[in-house]
């Protein structure tokens, strides 16, 4: 059975939308998904299925959550290969990576269009950089001292979901549950 990763936006960012861990296996079970596990608290998910088609899971999930909890909350699947080309994909090979360096991977439903795609390439800055590949855009961060991160100019370009994740944590990710398939 084919093994898929649910990336929930906005799930424990504090406040409202504070989600157990246990609650959002039970739910995913309850949709009878199986060996449903979450990977850090952040809205990651990790489970089996029949199905073959990730839009019809995302609604599915979308619904579910809706449901469960009350507010929408955006999914974006991807299969467990689909994960680990993620993962293994280098969008910055002349960066040099270091403690006030980070890259983060943003996550997309949709592939975005060429038109979109220049407006989030022209958001670059001396401390940001972008890289547009397939349903995901790569983010490299430059830290300044006290500097803030912000998705506000990226939500502007972009005028659709998305969701962030370190690259990091899809690492980690890609380690533990695509050698296993």
């Amino acid at each position: 059975m084919p093994r898929f990763v649910a990336f929930l936006r906005a799930i424990n960012l504090g406040g409202a939308r504070t989600v157990k861990m246990d609650f959002l296996r039970q739910l995913f079970e309850s949709a009878d998904f199986s060996d449903v596990e979450t990977f850090i608290a952040s809205g990651n998910v990790v489970f089996k299925t029949r199905a073959k088609s990730n839009k019809a899971l995302e609604r599915k999930i979308e619904a579910r959550l809706r449901e469960a909890l009350g507010y929408d909350v955006s999914v974006f699947i991807r299969t467990v290969a689909e994960l680990d080309e993620i993962g293994d994909y280098n969008p910055f090979p002349e960066a040099k990576m270091g403690q006030h360096t980070a890259c983060n991977i943003v996550f997309l439903k949709d592939m975005v269009d060429e038109k979109v795609a220049q407006k989030v390439k022209a958001l670059r800055t001396a401390t940001d950089q972008f890289r547009v590949r397939a349903r995901e855009i790569y983010w490299l961060r430059r830290r300044k001292a006290g500097g803030t991160f912000s998705t506000v100019p990226l939500e502007k370009a972009l005028g659709r979901p998305f969701t962030v994740r370190a690259s990091n944590t899809v690492r980690r990710m890609v380690a533990k549950y695509c050698s296993a398939d």
